[in-house]
């Protein structure tokens, strides 16, 4: 299993070259790119081999994945990235029934079929609005796990708290879908406005001990990707989280 890091969490505290020695440096094995890291793909690539450091997920979004297919198998072979997932979708752009969601799902399917040719799977990461009812009484998420029966999941488990989601519900029924599981915390409400409400793994309103025991029994995960959206200290939050997450 890796311990592993979202680079969008260090988006504010680059350089990179630094980001990545710190998060070696307190032991974890793997990072999580996004868009800003496959601008040049030769600087990561050497960025992580000089700390040992792999990268086996990463974000892409889904215009990019059907617009520049070839380029995204070319930066997935260059970095050693073996799962894709689309990371969200933005809200002008969303369906709104479930005949929509279900539309968007045959997409994802058809990223997900192309991509297995090269031997990367794809998956879908989700925030608060799937988990939220359509007009027509749907559940986004559900359409889309229901209607691309080749999809994955990298549950983000405190969206689907802000959501209005029951976690432990969602992995007992799609438990075998979730391949990557994100580990962030909610703050107490009131606390952490700064930092939009959220916490150091480990430090928040979550039952992290329950959900990783739900996630290990119920779910082929095996990249455990810590996340804070917002820190204002991103030495402080690396830290305990992956000490809180050890403690796990």
């Amino acid at each position: 299993m890796t311990a592993s890091f979202q680079l969008y969490s260090a988006r504010n505290f680059t350089p990179w070259d630094d980001v990545f020695a710190t998060i070696s440096s307190l032991g974890y094995t793997g990072v999580e790119g996004y868009g800003a890291l496959y601008v040049d793909t030769a600087k990561v690539r050497a960025a992580m081999d000089a700390t040992g450091l792999s990268m086996p997920t990463a974000h892409v979004g889904i215009f990019d994945t059907e617009d520049n297919f070839e380029d995204v198998v070319a930066t997935a072979k260059a970095l050693g990235i073996t799962s894709i997932f689309g990371p969200h979708i933005v809200e002008e752009d969303r369906p709104t029934d479930k005949a929509g969601w279900k539309a968007f799902a045959a997409r994802l399917q058809a990223i997900s079929n192309a991509l297995a040719a090269h031997g990367i799977s794809y998956g879908w990461h989700n925030h608060d609005f799937e988990f939220v009812a359509c007009d027509d009484g749907s559940i986004p998420m559900e359409t889309l796990l229901e209607a691309a029966p080749g999809l994955m999941w990298e549950a983000d488990i405190a969206w689907i708290v802000r959501g209005g989601g029951d976690p432990i519900a969602w992995i007992e029924k799609y438990g075998d879908r979730i391949t990557a599981v994100h580990v962030k915390d909610i703050a107490p409400v009131g606390e952490n406005a700064d930092e939009d409400g959220w916490a150091d793994v480990g430090e928040g309103t979550m039952d992290w001990a329950g959900i990783l025991a739900a996630v290990r029994s119920k779910t082929p995960a095996k990249h455990f990707v810590m996340e804070h959206d917002n820190p204002s200290d991103i030495n402080r939050f690396a830290t305990r989280s992956i000490n809180n997450y050890k403690n796990l």
